[in-house]
């Protein structure tokens, strides 16, 4: 995820006015996802863009991941809303989505965020202060969106902490949601190697193969994605790479093209597509909306499909996520309202 310094377009919305927070399910207590969903990230720190209030995210987003939390040393995380959001209407806004179905998580990580789990001791850290996080703030729960400059490589302490941690929170809260949007060659790059970054969160994955609600991997940002389909890379924003990422995390891939044996493939519904919303939000990778919702065609239905076909359709394929809310909003809905609208249609099939 970027956080891009680029023009300023301020979001403005209506004053806010105090309302007493509705009744809504506990803190942790995620509802389930709908068949389809539109899954967006929300700055939490403003680029030039201003920032938005969650309560004027529009409704056709599924899941707000707020992006992101703070590391504040040993273990520990904190959520720190930008000082121009008053931390009282947040609280409701939360509030207000949750009791609207909508669900709404906390990230780690960022193109700048980190973790810092190495010990134990950090680990128990982690643990306690994103618990407080999720009750202080009235959250579903979390999603994981560590980069290069977290350290997630093989054999790197993080990664074992981090399963342990999440398996511990998801003891302390059953219905936790729990995400996760690492890159491309964190994942599917373990077709290239299995060594360094590369397919470094698959193991990861496999920890946490029944935490883990969705999984979308970013397909930006990295250039083109090497797969088993065919000795190319498939370029970025296209319909056979979108449908050839979302294949190799269900069907699974031999790891190392064979030589280190092979991911087995999570459910449909626990993978989605992962784009930018907009030319402005991410270096590369973009996708128009009409190739995104022919890509979630072939993968649930086996129409619209290039040249890369699923073994078989996927109806319960989750959905698309997106950075981010805040650029899709400058955009004008140029995302949300087209595959969103596309979502809620294919839900009705």
């Amino acid at each position: 995820m970027k956080k891009l310094a680029l023009c300023c377009l301020l979001l403005c919305g209506p004053a806010f006015t105090a309302a007493a927070s509705p009744a809504a399910a506990a803190p942790g207590d995620s509802r389930t996802l709908p068949r389809h969903a539109l899954v967006g990230y929300l700055h939490n720190f403003d680029n030039g863009l201003g920032l938005l209030p969650v309560g004027e995210v529009d409704e056709a987003w599924d899941v707000i991941v707020l992006a992101f939390a703070d590391d504040v040393g040993e273990g520990r995380i904190a959520f720190n809303p930008d000082p121009s959001l008053d931390r009282d209407r947040l609280r409701g806004d939360i509030a207000r989505k949750r009791a609207a179905g909508k669900i709404v998580v906390l990230s780690f990580g960022g193109e700048l965020g980190t973790v810092t789990l190495q010990t134990q001791r950090d680990e128990d850290n982690f643990v306690r202060t994103t618990a407080e996080a999720i009750d202080a703030w009235g959250l579903d729960g979390i999603d994981i969106d560590l980069e290069k400059i977290a350290g997630v490589v093989h054999g790197a302490p993080v990664l074992g902490h981090l399963v342990s941690a999440v398996k511990r929170l998801h003891a302390m809260y059953p219905d936790l949601y729990v995400s996760m949007a690492p890159e491309h060659p964190y994942v599917q790059g373990g077709w290239v190697s299995m060594e360094g970054i590369w397919g470094a969160y698959l193991p990861l994955i496999d920890g946490l193969r029944e935490e883990l609600d969705l999984l979308h991997v970013q397909l930006y940002n990295n250039g083109g994605l090497p797969t088993p389909y065919r000795a190319e890379k498939f370029p970025g924003g296209s319909v056979d790479m979108m449908v050839a990422s979302a294949t190799m995390l269900i069907e699974g891939f031999p790891l190392e093209g064979g030589r280190r044996g092979r991911f087995e493939g999570l459910r449909p519904d626990q993978v989605a597509l992962a784009l930018p919303s907009g030319p402005r939000a991410a270096n590369n990778g973009q996708a128009s909306a009409a190739d995104i919702n022919r890509a979630f065609d072939c993968l649930t239905t086996l129409q619209g499909c290039d040249s890369v076909k699923p073994q078989r359709a996927y109806p319960d394929f989750r959905g698309v996520m997106t950075w981010s809310i805040n650029w899709d909003v400058a955009d004008g809905g140029a995302f949300s309202r087209p595959v969103g609208g596309h979502l809620r249609q294919a839900a009705t099939r």
